[in-house]
C-alpha cells in the first residue's frame, strides 16, 4: 500500500481537488490511503471562530456562517446539483459544531480548539471523497478518529500506538482506495484530539508504518524539499536525496516541509519518503531514506520567527549550576514552551523559546522571583546544516546579533531585524 498526503495548499479550491483527482490518474491509485488537511485557510478560519467563542461571542455565528459559506462554494463549482447528498454532509458538520457551542461547559481552549478545527479536515475528505466517486474514482471515506487514538493532551495529542495499530490493521483492507482526515484522532473518551499543527504528515505516517506501507507521498507546492524557505531565501536548491536522519535534523530546526514527527516511525521500519510537486507530479523530486548523503551537498537554510529570547541572571551573582537549570526547565515545561536554543554561562542562562499558548508573561513574573530576567520578543533564529563561511554572512549581513551558536554541522544565529 501507498500513503499520499495532500495538503490545504492542493486543496483550496475546486480546481485544487480536480487537479487532485489528475495525480492520482498520472500516478496510479490502486491499494492506496489518501490523507488530506484542511481546505486552503481553513484552519485559520477556525482558530478565529474558537477566539470569538471565548473573546467575542456576538461575531461566532458570522464567523462559523464564513467557513460555512467558503465551503458552499467549493461544491458548487464541483457538483451540478445542490441536491446532492454531499451538500447535506457538510452542512450537519458545521450544524454539529453549532451544537457543541451551545451545549459545552468547558472552559479548556485547547479542548474547545480541538472539537472546533477537525471540523476542517472532516469537511474537505468529505467532499473530495465524493467528487472522487463522482467522477468514477470510486473510494471509502475513513474516519482517522476511529482510528488513531490518543491521550487528552488536546492540541498536541500523545499517540496511543498500540490502540491505533490495532485500530487501522481492522479497518483498512488492501487494494482499496481509502481517503481519511490528517491532524486528528480521539481521546478515549472519544472526544476529538489533534496532533499539533502540521500534524497531518503525521497522520500519514502513523497509517504508513501500522500498515507496512511501499512509501508515503507529500504533495506539495514546491518541487521537493528545497535547501531554504524561498519566502526568506534566494537561489533556493532541490535536494534530490537526504537521509532520515539529515531530515529529521532538519524538521528538528524547524524546516516546514516535513512534520518533526513524521521521520521517526518512517526511520523505524526504513519506509521511504517522497516529496514531490502536484503541480509536476512526474518529476522526481525529493526522497527521504537510508541513504547517508545529502544530495547536493549545500548549506540548509531554516528561519523561525516571532521567538523570545530570554535571559536568565542570578540575582545575587552565584552560578547558575545544574539545581537551577533542572528548576528552570520544569517550569518552561509547565508553561508549555518549546524549547529551541540554550546557552548558559556561570551567572546566566538564555533560552530562545517559542511561545505557542500565550504563557510568557505568566512564566516571566515566576522566573523572576528567582532571577534577573531580560528578553526579547519577536526574534529571529536562523540554523544553517553544513554551514561555511558565505552562508554565514547570508544570515547576519544588515542585523543585530543577539546570540550565536556553533557546533561541527550547525550554526544558529538569533537576530533582531
Amino acid at each position: 500500500m501507498q500513503i499520499f498526503k495532500f495538503g490545504g495548499a492542493s486543496v483550496k479550491d475546486a480546481n485544487g481537488i480536480k487537479n487532485l483527482v489528475e495525480v492520482l490518474q498520472q500516478v496510479g491509485y490502486k491499494d492506496t490511503l489518501v490523507v488530506v488537511s484542511a481546505m486552503g485557510k481553513t484552519t485559520n478560519a477556525l482558530e478565529k471562530i474558537v477566539q470569538n467563542y471565548f473573546d467575542e461571542p456576538s461575531e461566532l455565528k458570522y464567523s462559523i456562517q464564513e467557513v460555512v459559506k467558503y465551503h458552499n462554494t467549493v461544491l458548487l463549482d464541483l457538483f451540478e446539483s445542490d441536491q446532492h447528498a454531499i451538500f447535506n454532509e457538510v452542512k450537519s458538520i458545521f450544524d454539529n459544531l453549532q451544537l457543541f457551542f451551545q451545549h459545552n461547559k468547558s472552559p479548556n481552549y485547547s479542548f474547545v480548539y480541538d472539537q472546533t478545527v477537525s471540523c476542517g479536515e472532516l469537511a474537505s475528505t468529505k467532499i473530495i471523497s465524493a467528487y472522487l466517486n463522482e467522477v468514477g474514482i470510486i473510494n471509502q471515506w475513513l474516519d482517522a478518529r476511529n482510528c488513531i487514538k490518543t491521550d487528552s493532551y488536546h492540541r498536541d495529542a500523545n499517540l496511543d500506538w498500540e490502540a491505533t495499530q490495532k485500530n487501522i490493521s481492522s479497518q483498512v483492507a488492501q487494494n482499496k482506495l481509502y481517503v481519511t482526515q490528517g491532524f486528528i484522532g480521539s481521546d478515549d473518551n472519544n472526544f476529538t484530539t489533534t496532533l499539533g499543527r502540521e500534524g497531518s504528515d503525521y497522520s500519514a505516517a502513523i497509517f504508513a508504518y501500522c500498515l507496512n506501507a511501499d512509501s508515503v507521498t507529500i504533495w506539495k507546492d514546491v518541487p521537493g524539499v528545497l535547501n531554504a524557505d524561498p519566502r526568506y531565501f534566494e537561489n533556493t536548491q532541490l535536494l534530490h536525496q537526504i537521509s532520515y536522519r539529515e531530515a529529521i535534523e532538519l524538521a528538528f530546526y524547524g524546516a516546514s516541509v516535513i512534520h518533526p514527527k513524521t521521520l521517526q516511525p518512517l526511520q523505524r521500519k526504513e519506509i521511504p519518503l517522497y516529496v514531490k510537486s502536484f503541480i509536476n507530479p512526474k518529476e522526481e523530486g525529493t526522497t527521504v531514506g537510508k541513504s547517508n548523503k545529502i544530495q547536493p551537498d549545500v548549506p540548509c537554510f531554516i528561519v523561525k520567527k516571532e521567538l523570545v529570547l530570554i535571559k536568565l541572571s542570578s540575582l545575587d551573582f552565584s552560578f547558575i549550576v545544574e539545581k537551577n537549570i533542572s528548576s528552570i526547565f520544569k517550569l518552561l515545561h509547565d508553561h508549555k514552551m518549546k524549547v529551541d536554543v540554550i546557552q548558559n554561562s556561570a551567572i546566566s542562562f538564555s533560552v530562545c523559546i517559542e511561545d505557542k499558548y500565550n504563557n510568557f508573561e505568566e512564566l516571566r513574573k515566576v522566573l523572576a522571583k528567582k532571577f534577573k530576567v531580560s528578553y526579547n520578543e519577536n526574534v529571529s533564529l536562523y540554523t544553517i546544516r553544513h554551514f561555511d563561511e558565505n552562508a554565514a554572512k547570508v544570515v547576519e549581513t544588515n542585523k543585530t546579533i543577539l546570540l550565536r551558536q556553533i557546533s561541527r554541522e550547525t550554526m544558529q544565529v538569533i537576530t533582531k531585524e
